[in-house]
């Protein structure tokens, strides 16, 4: 009896020890997987729209463009190791995950509008670009349909940058805030990002808000949604999952 015991015991001491192993293993294979290949993001604002929805998650791309400390995990705690490794530039066009440079740990998403060197202007809502105006065709108007965004039609365009990059915008008014700036010059190491949703977006159009992205702060490349939901239902209430559900975004490509 004394030896079933111990042996029953030394099955179950076994048991836990690969059950913790196998936990280990998984932990491990996640925290690679999502520090050199790709990480989740979900989008919490309407800055990106029509691009991106509230209720929108999205895979980024880590090795897009190389890494730096802000690819790691917890990466507002790490020493300040500046620079990238396997550094690839970003294209006009992209859309980049990066740090808000005031804080080193608030994740933003953006359109890359701007190169190191180039001189970035917004007249009466149009963007300029090294002293040329970006092309921008009115297209149908964009109307919410869901739960978060109060339903109401604004006005949308299709923009081409000079790289032929073509992707839609939001404009309500060519006469807002942030329609008529200064001329920015993107310092080198730098890049200057901006919203889709022109008229309700903090991007680098502010400088003591978010300014000039630093290359070290670029965290990646959104590539697809896998996910979509408006929000009129909880997590719980299964029932209603059906209308909350975007199905026609899941596992949409990004442009």
């Amino acid at each position: 009896m004394d030896y079933l015991a111990l042996s029953i015991s030394s099955k179950n001491s076994g048991g836990i020890r690969e059950t913790i192993k196998t936990v280990c293993w998984a932990v491990a294979i996640a925290v690679v997987v999502r520090t050199v290949a790709f990480e989740p993001f979900n989008i919490p604002s309407g800055s990106m729209i029509p691009t991106l929805l509230i209720g929108d998650y999205l895979f980024v791309s880590k090795y897009s463009y190389g890494y730096s400390r802000h690819s790691l995990p917890l990466s507002s705690y790490l020493p300040g190791v500046p620079g990238r490794i396997l550094m690839s530039v970003p294209e006009r066009g992209d859309i980049a995950v990066f740090k808000l440079p005031k804080d080193n740990s608030t994740d933003y998403i953006k359109r890359i509008i701007g190169l190191p060197g180039d001189k970035i202007q917004v007249r009466l809502g149009r963007l300029w670009i090294n002293g040329n105006e970006i092309k921008r065709d009115r297209v149908e108007d964009f109307v919410a349909t869901d739960e978060i965004i109060t339903p109401r039609p604004i006005a949308q365009f299709a923009e081409t940058l000079p790289n032929g990059s073509h992707h839609k915008i939001l404009e309500m008014t060519d006469s807002g805030q942030l329609d008529n700036t200064q001329i920015y010059t993107v310092p080198k190491g730098h890049f200057f990002a901006m919203g889709d949703n022109r008229d309700n977006s903090l991007d680098s159009r502010v400088l003591n808000g978010v300014g000039f992205v630093p290359a070290e702060n670029l965290v990646g490349r959104a590539e697809f949604l896998f996910f979509s939901h408006n929000g009129s239902a909880s997590w719980w209430e299964i029932w209603r999952w059906a209308g909350a559900i975007r199905f026609h975004r899941l596992f949409k490509a990004l442009e």
